[in-house]
Parts: C-alpha cells; structure tokens; sequence
C-alpha cells in the first residue's frame, strides 16, 4: 500500500510496531512525504491508496477533488511552540506569556501586538540580547499545515477573537499578515525541517518555532533524545491554539481500511500516544504519557479556535505568499 502523509508522521508510520500491526492485518504500507497543502492542491493522489494531510481544511480539500473511499480522524495535535525558558521569561515579563499549571502558554494577541511595533529580542531585555526581530518560525505557508494553522492564529487574533469567514475580512488583515511570514527569510517545506533547526541550532537561530506538540513528545520519548532538560528548552502553548486533525482520506478501499484500523484499533492508537499525538480516546493518551514517564507533563486540555474552512484559508494563503519566489518542483521530503 502507498501512503502520503505529512512528515510529522513518519516515525510513526516507520515504526517496526506499526508495521508489525499493520502486517498482521495484511498491509505493508510504503510511506512518501510532503507538506500537507501540496498533497491538497499539487500531487497526483492517483498513485496513493490512502492521503493522511495534517489538517482538517487539508482533507476537505482533497476530498472536493477525489472519489474517496472513506474518512477518518485516527488522532490530533495541537499547535505548539517550541523555545527556550529565557525567551519565555522575557515574554512573561513583557506581558505576553504566562506560565500556569506547571505549563507555558504565549497569547497570541498580545504577541501580534509586540511583533508588529518591531521590538528586538534585545529590547525585552539581557536573557537574550539578539538584534533580531521577535518572529516565530514556521514552515513555507505555501506548502506546509503547521504554517497554515499559524496563519489561521493569526488571523484569528488580528480579526480581534473572530474566525475569519468573509472575503471583506481577507481583505481587512492579510496585509497584516504578511510580515509574519515574508520577515522569516528561507523557510522548509515540511514541519520535520524547523523542528530539526530548532534541536541542532540553538537559541541563537530558533528562538520560537511553530511545531505539532506530537513533534517535541515524540523526540523527548527517545533514549538518545536532544531535548535538554530543565529550564533550558521548553514546549510552550499558543493561547489559543488549533487543534490539527490528522485524516486519512482512503483513494482505495484497502486504503479506507487502514484508515479505519489507524482509527479503532487499541494498539495502534496507544502507539499514536507513544509518539506523542493524542488518539481518540483522551485516557489513552493520559495513560501512556504517564506510562513513558516523560520529564514533561502535557496539559489534558488547551484552549483551542477552528481554523478558517478551506476556501478562505486559501485566500489567506495566497494573499500572503503572493510575494514570495516560484516554489520548486515538487520532491519527496527527507526528515
């Protein structure tokens, strides 16, 4: 069987475990990655059994485009930043992050307001005196979920709380929004390449980098893992956030079927937990984060708002990239 599916979800896909189940039921699935836009609008799912994009807006997009044979939502994430305890304390003392309940949370509103007075990280004070702006990194908006999601934050916070569902509100803020993205130079394709910057580079290079929270909980579950720990990288919570529903959209009915084993079976679902996406059932996911006795306690709830649906996410999306260069034909992303 082949599958495409956004990066994030490769080590679960390439799990021996994974397979093993998947085997069991009959099915050796081959797995190519790209950003979940580009398999919504650019790649020929004709040579795929199954598509798993990163979000919902994602998925009912290829499905206005495809027969497909079944749907499915087998687990989610949430947005989340990934940063460092003296980026936050600086945040918090500018009134823009909090901790509470033993978690971080950045308020988006308020994060929107500091960036666009064009305040340098030296400005907020010694923690981290770089003469860079405060910006977050995300992936390549063109291409990427994680970067469409922190585009629907923010365009929630600058619609003042509101989801955007007009073309006059498109008009209203993508001039806004631009800079968030076009201010970021060079930008990855797929989520797997920030969050890699972020783990080899250092503050110095990623002080904030929009990532799923699936991506640090699995990296931190690893023996060799490079997440250091203590008050020295630190998983924060967007407020609020987005949920990203991860679906399958079977292309054939052996792909609807794995769909559904991705989704209703006990094992499978608790090794979605191992690699830090929640599954369907919130008391799997509690149970095995406790069972992986992580340095890191993940809040059972965050405050989350929909995205916009797929066509006026598109809009945005295409107002804000319009500046960009050509994008590349298109290749399958490594990790």
């Amino acid at each position: 069987m082949k599958a495409v599916i956004g990066s994030e979800k490769r080590d679960f896909f390439e799990d021996p475990k994974v397979r093993e189940v998947l085997a069991d039921h009959g099915y050796d699935v081959q797995v190519t990655t790209a950003g979940s836009r580009r398999i919504a609008t650019e790649l020929d799912l004709s040579d795929f059994d199954l598509a798993v994009p990163s979000s919902a807006p994602a998925a009912q997009k290829i499905l206005e485009t495809v027969e497909s044979t079944g749907e499915f939502t087998p687990f989610n994430s949430p947005i989340t930043i990934a940063t460092w305890g003296p980026i936050l304390h600086m945040l918090e003392r500018a009134d823009v992050a909090r901790a509470e309940g033993g978690h971080w949370y950045v308020d988006m509103e308020a994060y929107i307001t500091l960036a666009q007075e064009d305040i340098r990280w030296r400005d907020l004070g010694d923690d981290f005196p770089s003469p860079g702006q405060v910006q977050m990194s995300s992936t390549d908006l063109r291409t990427s979920n994680s970067a469409a999601m922190y585009l629907s934050l923010l365009s929630w916070a600058v619609a003042e709380g509101s989801v955007v569902g007009s073309d006059t509100q498109v008009d209203g803020i993508a001039p806004e929004l631009g800079p968030f993205f076009l201010g970021q130079g060079y930008t990855e394709s797929t989520s797997a390449g920030p969050f890699a910057d972020y783990l080899s580079q250092g503050i110095g290079s990623k002080p904030m980098t929009v990532i799923y929270e699936a991506q640090f909980l699995n990296e931190l579950a690893q023996e060799d893992t490079q997440i250091a720990a203590g008050d020295s990288m630190v998983l924060a919570y967007p407020y609020p956030t987005v949920i990203t529903k991860h679906t399958v959209v079977g292309l054939t009915d052996e792909g609807a079927e794995i769909g559904r084993l991705l989704a209703e079976d006990e094992e499978l679902q608790k090794l979605a937990a191992v690699h830090g996406f929640r599954p369907q059932n919130s008391q799997v996911f509690t149970e095995t984060m406790a069972e992986l006795n992580l340095e890191y306690e993940t809040p059972a709830n965050v405050l989350a708002v929909d995205p916009p649906d797929y066509d006026i996410l598109e809009q945005l999306i295409e107002r804000v990239s319009a500046s960009y260069s050509p994008l590349p034909p298109f290749e399958e992303e490594d990790q």
